[in-house]
């Protein structure tokens, strides 16, 4: 079985295909948020701490951190990005424990968090495009660490699923030919908006099986892709992602901080036996109890958590490899 692992110092997360599905928290992103871009560029980190904490409470195994501000002091990113993700991962490696997820388009970004940060991070990520593979792969071979492989390529993003699946196995290829294995690509089918594409939930769920059984690579989405645009988008997430991981998906960036979508998941890997005796779903209904007498979901994640000695600071140890 595929297992792609990635680390903090002290925690260990396996993305696997005999394992429970892994969230990656998406919110550590000032992408069309506003406030936090003008936070961010002010030195003020207030909102970034409340996301951490707050993502991994509620299920977080991974979070992603993007530092992709344009300044309107210096708008070139490659000069002001780097020193950036640099503050937001060392700030973030002190108050969680979970391992990271290393975002942005700016290749010396990139490198700094690498530098940065503690254990075996995911970087994400590469494409197909022949100067992003030139640049990317040689990063991911240094650092030793696993990258998220997106489906597109110097053509663009394909409506045809068939192209994105020869694109990732491009990656896959291309890789290889640097000595990364394949179990350290996790691959990015790209989810296209069912609300524009009626056949875009079929063309993933395809995608994910053949990505899985012909290449052996991890999946991962942008979840809420699939509802962009429509209303009540929470709902539709929470019908996708069960269906995504029965098709073979292994990941997810996605938003743990809504208990529907967070919901949907705790019961699929208890369906597909990825969850020990329901041990995990008995765990979660409490929350799930908690939040139907008044309480926010992310207090409620977190006094379960507390009261079951699983609390999101550094307090656990390194999980055993398999």
């Amino acid at each position: 079985m595929t297992r792609t692992v990635i680390e903090s110092k002290t925690k260990t997360v396996v993305i696997g295909f005999d394992e429970p599905f892994c969230v990656i928290g998406e919110r550590i992103n000032p992408t069309g948020r506003k406030a936090l871009a003008r936070e961010l560029e002010a030195g003020d980190f207030s909102t970034v701490e409340k996301d951490a904490l707050e993502q991994v409470a509620c299920g977080a195994m991974i979070l992603d951190v993007n530092a992709g501000v344009v300044y309107n002091s210096n708008p070139n990113p490659n000069l002001t990005e780097p020193p950036l993700m640099t503050s937001m991962i060392r700030l973030i490696q002190a108050l969680v424990d979970v391992p990271l997820c290393i975002d942005s388009s700016v290749p010396a970004a990139l490198e700094a968090g690498l530098a940065a940060a503690e254990g075996r991070p995911l970087l994400n990520s590469v494409t197909g495009e022949e100067d992003r593979l030139e640049l990317i792969l040689p990063l991911v071979k240094k650092y030793n660490v696993p990258v998220v492989a997106i489906s597109n390529d110097d053509t663009g993003i394909s409506m045809d699923p068939d192209v994105r699946f020869a694109v990732a196995k491009k990656i896959v290829q291309r890789a290889a030919d640097f000595g990364i294995p394949a179990h350290d690509i996790v691959v990015d089918p790209l989810v296209m908006p069912v609300g524009a594409l009626g056949d875009a939930g079929r063309q993933v769920f395809t995608l994910v099986h053949r990505l899985r059984t012909e290449l052996g690579v991890n999946t991962t989405c942008g979840a809420s892709n699939i509802s962009f645009g429509l209303p009540q988008r929470h709902g539709i997430n929470s019908a996708f992602l069960p269906m995504a991981i029965a098709a073979g998906m292994t990941s997810a960036i996605m938003n743990p901080v809504r208990p529907v979508e967070m919901e949907a998941i705790r019961a699929a890997n208890f369906l597909m036996n990825h969850d020990a005796n329901g041990s995990e779903w008995i765990k979660f209904s409490r929350v799930l109890d908690a939040v139907a007498e008044g309480m926010p979901f992310p207090e409620a994640s977190k006094a379960q958590a507390s009261s079951s000695g699983r609390a999101g600071g550094r307090t656990g140890g390194r999980r055993a490899r398999g």
